[in-house]
């Protein structure tokens, strides 16, 4: 099934800036929790992301990435996730994640 226009417009895809990395032991699958900041208008978000395979906290601290700000908020344990980090799946199941290849400035949307 073909998405329309509309459809496509009404996801809400922003660039942000990971601003805090913490472990997250209590994941199912090995995962980080984030903190991203979309800048003024939205501001801070937090989301859970299974990509411990590719990329180390170091790795992705002040690391620009893209995320879906419109879903729903989804309970992970005791950790609320606001908002999915977007990511291509490689070969063996890692997650390479998606980012504007310059900085630019948090809270632009993509469309």
């Amino acid at each position: 099934m073909d998405l329309t226009w509309q459809e496509f417009d009404r996801v809400e895809m922003y660039v942000g800036t990971i601003v805090e990395v913490n472990d997250f032991p209590e994941a199912r699958k090995p995962a980080f929790q984030l903190t991203i900041n979309f800048g003024e208008a939205i501001g801070l978000r937090k989301s859970s992301a299974q990509i411990t395979k590719r990329y180390s906290k170091a790795d992705l601290l002040q690391r620009q990435i893209v995320a879906v700000i419109n879903f729903p908020k989804k309970q992970i344990g005791k950790f609320m996730s606001e908002c999915l980090v977007l990511g291509a799946m490689g070969e063996d199941g890692d997650v390479i994640l998606l980012a504007p290849d310059f900085k630019i400035k948090n809270g632009l949307r993509i469309g």
